[in-house]
This record gives C-alpha cells, structure tokens and sequence, in this order.
C-alpha cells in the first residue's frame, strides 16, 4: 500500500482507487474508459492528465493495481456499465515499472587516485 505524507500536497489532491489514500494528483497515474486497438472498451493509461473524459486515480504500483482489480473499482469509478479490458493499463505499469537496464561496463581510462 503507497504512503503519503501528512503535509497538504501542492495542487489538486486525488484518492488512488487501490489503496484509497489521497495523493497530489502529479503522483497518481490517471485512467480513463476508451478504447482498445480492436475497438473494444479498455481502461486507458492517460500519464500527461489530458484525456477527456472521467478519470480514475491509480498509485504507479504492483499492490494498488491488484487492489483496484480486486475491489474492481474502475468500473465503478469510471461509471462503466460494461467490462473494460485492462490490457493496455497493465502494460503500461509493467513498463513504467520495469528496472531499467543497467549500464553497460566501460573499461576506466586513465589513471586513478587515491
């Protein structure tokens, strides 16, 4: 479960749909109802907060993902009266959350000091 501090946030202040905590709404990833490549209803990652629309509020984790899923809260933020596939949501957290790859190994040149 994400944690936040007691101190008010700057700017607007939103509540994940997992954990339930309030958060400043530049830390939570907002997500829509549209639609998938096939043209099927979907839940839509929406990063830069532009897309029209209602949004629903999610932590970038693992665990408010799964609690979100579990309590099937986006449906019922969203205000969706049919299922939407989470296709797209749950590729886009495993990317954003991916450890990125890590550097490769350069030999040192020159000389070290100690």
């Amino acid at each position: 479960m994400a944690t936040t501090s007691d101190t008010p946030a700057p700017g607007p202040v939103r509540t994940c749909v997992g954990c339930r905590a309030k958060a400043a709404a530049s830390e939570l990833l907002r997500v829509v109802a549209g639609s998938d490549a096939e043209g099927r209803p979907a839940l839509v990652p929406d990063p830069d907060h532009r897309a029209p629309g209602r949004g629903a509020h999610l932590h970038p984790t693992t665990e408010c993902w799964e609690l979100a899923v579990r309590r099937r809260a986006f449906p019922r933020a969203l205000r969706s009266g049919v299922p939407l596939a989470d296709t797209l949501l749950a590729d886009h957290l495993n990317t954003a959350l991916a450890p990125s790859t890590p550097p490769q190994h350069r030999p040192e040149t020159g000389a070290r000091s100690s």
